[in-house]
């Protein structure tokens, strides 16, 4: 038996790997062919509004067209395999805010509900709100708010079963959506 001087272990050891394992590697590509997937099932228009090489977004189209099982199956891992140099995060970003909208969208979204429902109940709000358009045409807007009024008053008096009415509510949120 041979006694070999132990080898000094260095900080910077790491048992000779240097990259990924295969596992990770694997996994990576399971989710690049994932996103991928999510990609072909995209309209033309979203899909013109991601940064794609022009390669990757033709093979898209292309597995969009294909309508055999096993054509589809392998045109899919083709884009699985382009996705590796297009910028996935990138991508993933924007599929979430498609998917759950952004943060500032929705809470836009709350103040405007805030507003109406502020304008239906109190009279001051729209003298607030005019000081904050000046250039608003006010005769539309009480319009809209007192035939607000009237529906939520004629739903309150509804029967139970009945649907009640919001054509005048939608409308004075849309018209204090063009307002900004």
């Amino acid at each position: 038996m041979h006694d070999q001087p132990d080898s000094p272990a260095t900080d910077d050891d790491d048992g000779g790997y240097d990259r990924p394992s295969k596992s990770q590697v694997k996994r990576e590509m399971l989710a690049l062919t994932d996103l991928g997937k999510e990609l072909i099932a995209l309209t033309p228009e979203r899909l013109r509004q991601l940064p794609l090489a022009e390669r990757l977004h033709d093979a898209i189209r292309e597995a969009q067209r294909t309508t055999s099982r096993e054509g589809l199956r392998r045109q899919t891992h083709f884009v699985g395999k382009l996705m590796r140099d297009a910028p996935a995060d990138e991508i993933r970003r924007q599929l979430d805010v498609w998917r759950n909208g952004s943060r500032e969208e929705t809470a836009a979204m709350h103040r405007l509900e805030k507003l109406r429902d502020r304008l239906l109940e109190d009279d001051t709000a729209l003298t607030e709100l005019l000081n904050l358009y000046p250039g608003v045409d006010v005769q539309p807007l009480r319009t809209l708010i007192r035939e607000a009024r009237k529906e939520a008053r004629a739903n309150t008096e509804l029967q139970q079963g009945q649907e009640p009415k919001r054509k005048h509510y939608r409308a004075l949120f849309q018209a204090l959506k063009n307002l900004g």
